[in-house]
């Protein structure tokens, strides 16, 4: 098995991807969803917890070799960007989803010099607008963002060209495309199932399941 299919093979064995084409998810969005992805569970896990760390740190070291800082994306990746940065010896940093309201009023949380190269970590990458307002504030903040690398990435197209209008190298460990291969490998859904949940993914905003 390649890389991108253990990682998806992890987060099936401990639940934190669950797969319900005929009894779909809402978001916080409202969209229906035949999946839902909850990569903070993970960590529950030791064994798998330190694979994916593990990854993680495969990506950052092999692909973003030039990053200065690791910055983790609130709330769901700072757990996983600062463990990849303890590994790599790297400070770490990590982005609130807005400015603080009191006290500093800061939105990036730790200390940095600009023009220091950074490595943004997600966990979860779906239409890429957080991970980019991420961007946006490390950007604000005067930092000079080398790439993201993600635990899980939905594979949308709106998500594929907001970062290729940004010009902004992404890295996901693993995706929806390969979890849905290995789910009908390994009997988790039925063949038939397949189109319905490829379906989806064409156009997550107006599915509605049926």
């Amino acid at each position: 098995m390649n890389d991108a299919k253990v990682v998806a093979e992890k987060l099936l064995q401990v639940n934190a991807i669950k797969l319900r084409p005929h009894e779909p998810f809402t978001w916080a969005s409202g969209w229906k969803s035949p999946i839902y992805c909850d990569n903070r569970s993970v960590l529950s896990f030791p064994f798998v917890r330190d694979f994916i760390k593990s990854e993680l740190c495969n990506v950052l070291f092999e692909q973003f070799s030039e990053a200065e800082c690791i910055a983790g994306v609130a709330t769901g990746a700072i757990a996983w960007g600062a463990m990849a940065a303890d590994q790599l010896k790297l400070p770490f940093i990590y982005v609130r989803p807005k400015p603080k309201e009191h006290g500093l009023g800061n939105q990036v949380e730790g200390l940095f010099e600009k023009g220091q190269k950074v490595a943004v970590v997600e966990d979860l990458v779906s239409t890429g607008k957080s991970s980019l307002q991420a961007v946006d504030a490390l950007l604000s903040a005067g930092l000079d963002i080398v790439g993201m690398v993600s635990i899980f990435t939905y594979d949308f197209s709106v998500s594929k060209a907001a970062f290729e209008e940004r010009n902004l190298k992404y890295q996901p460990l693993t995706s929806y495309p390969v979890l849905l291969d290995l789910a009908m490998e390994k009997g988790i859904i039925k063949e038939e199932d397949a189109a319905l949940l490829l379906k989806w993914r064409e156009d997550p905003a107006n599915w509605t399941g049926i």
